[in-house]
Formats: C-alpha cells, sequence, structure tokens
C-alpha cells in the first residue's frame, strides 16, 4: 500500500510558476515509479509528467516539455512537480499517482492515486 497527498495547488496567473508536492508513504518509495496526472471538468484524466523510481529517467506530455519539471527525493518519500510559464490551459486538478510497475503515460498503470490539488491559472 502506498498513501500519496498532494500539495502547493492554488491560483496563480498565467506566465507564473508553482510547485507541487507530493508526500509518500507506505511501502518502499524508491520501488515505485510516481506520475502525474490532471483532469478538468468533463474530461478524462491526461498524463503530465512521469519519473521512475531511482528518478533517472523522466518522461512529459508534450505540450508541458520545457515548462514543467518532475522530480523526486527517495531520502524524503517526496515527488514534486514544478511548473513554470504557466497559462490558463493548464488549469485542472492535479493527481500525484504511484506505479509499482514502472513508469507509465497511462493512468490504469497506476495503483495508488492522491486526492488533488487544484491549479487554477487566470489569464
Amino acid at each position: 500500500q502506498v498513501q500519496l497527498v498532494e500539495s502547493g495547488g492554488g491560483l496563480v496567473q498565467a506566465g507564473g510558476s508553482l510547485r507541487l508536492s507530493c508526500a509518500a508513504s507506505g511501502r518502499t518509495f524508491s520501488s515505485v515509479a510516481m506520475g502525474w496526472f490532471r483532469q478538468t471538468p468533463g474530461k478524462e484524466r491526461e498524463f503530465v509528467a512521469a519519473i521512475t523510481g531511482s528518478g533517472g529517467n523522466r518522461y512529459y506530455k508534450t505540450s508541458v516539455k520545457g515548462r514543467f519539471t518532475v522530480s523526486r527525493d527517495n531520502a524524503k518519500n517526496m515527488v514534486y512537480l514544478q511548473m513554470n510559464s504557466l497559462n490558463p490551459e493548464d488549469t485542472a486538478v492535479y493527481y500525484c499517482a504511484a506505479s509499482p510497475k514502472g513508469a507509465s503515460t497511462w493512468s490504469w498503470q497506476y495503483d495508488y492515486w492522491g486526492q488533488g490539488t487544484q491549479v487554477t491559472v487566470s489569464s
């Protein structure tokens, strides 16, 4: 079992930055890949970024490459999503998720999910 708690969401103006954090507890953190997904009302949850257990490989949704950075601190059981140059299209509830099966862009590969944190970008 892995328990996940996100924090760091909020309201920011277009062009601004936010850093989301996800605290994990439970099984050995370094053994699970972590992902960030987001969802807006009426739409499916979409992949944003993922990082392997060791942190050696990272994956991004095309539209966030160069703006978002996923990282992790296995000593602290934390994963982060640094979001820069935010635009209104980034507005969503952001979820962190854990996958013992490895990093993936598919939400169904992730067994554990946080409760989500709202990010709102105003124009």
